[in-house]
This record gives C-alpha cells, structure tokens and sequence, in this order.
C-alpha cells in the first residue's frame, strides 16, 4: 500500500509539474534558421520572430515568423510540441514535432510540419545554456497540394 501512494504521489508530482518557460530558445538570436529544401537542395531561410509558451499547454510554443526560398518571403504562423525529454549530464535533447502554416499567397505557399530535436549543454557554474543545436527535419506541402518537398533546417 505504501509503495502505491507513493507511486501516485510521484505520478501527480510529474503530471502537475511545470514546463519551464524555454519560448528565447526558438528566437534562435534573432537569426533565422538555414537549410534546404527539396531535391536540389535549394537553400531555405526560416525566421522566428515570435515565441510564447502555450498557457493551456506548457508543452507547446505559439511561433510566427517568416520563410524565405530564393525570392519568395512569406510569413507564417505555428506551433512547436515538446513530445520528450532526455536529461544528461553533460547533454540534454528535447524532441518535438512542429507545424508552421504559411500565409495563402499562390502556388509557393503551404505548410511545414515535422519533427525537430533540440540539444544543449547547462553550465551548473554560470547556469547558462551553452551549446545550442536546433535541427527541424520534416516537409513542406503547397496547399493546391502539387508541390512537396523534405526539408532540413538547424541553427546557426
């Protein structure tokens, strides 16, 4: 009996616990996050300009921005699920799924989902995040659906 209640007491601990606030870490510096996209490899530019953690849920950050694939700019707007987190001693990884809605503006727009793995050092003397690397690995869809394409961004 004891071994159950302290079970559950672990369990609601867990449930209830809090997802710390992490929404600076997609705003990636101010810089946007670079890659390809398609076949060819063309190069693809991804920016974040907004980043709020969900209040309904602390897994999930509410992003905007916009995307940039040779002259075509569009913004966007989406969400990052944390799904699961690995703690180290020396590394940690996050991994989540995303999905970024483009604005509707003709052939070149559509729909980027996918899954990302975030990993990162914690200084315990500075208690500072150090060693960043964000990789967002999924596809892109048209909306009129003749277009998709794999894609691959990370950090810079």
């Amino acid at each position: 009996m004891k071994k159950l209640l302290l079970l559950l007491i672990l369990v609601s601990n867990f449930a209830f616990s809090q997802m710390p606030n992490i929404s600076n870490v997609w705003l990636n510096d101010s810089k946007p996050y670079t890659g390809t996209i398609g076949s060819d490899k063309q190069e693809i530019k991804l920016k974040i300009n907004t980043s709020e953690q969900n209040k309904k849920n602390d897994q999930q950050y509410l992003v905007s921005g916009y995307s940039l694939v040779d002259k075509n700019y569009t913004k966007f707007e989406g969400n990052l699920t944390i799904t699961k987190y690995k703690d180290g001693k020396k590394k940690s990884t996050i991994y989540g799924e995303y999905e970024l809605v483009e604005e509707k503006k003709g052939k070149h727009s559509g729909v980027f989902k996918g899954k990302f793995i975030y990993t990162f050092n914690w200084n315990k003397a500075t208690e500072k995040i150090e060693a960043q690397y964000i990789d967002f690995i999924g596809d892109w869809k048209s909306y009129d659906g003749t277009l998709d394409f794999k894609t691959r961004l990370k950090n810079q």
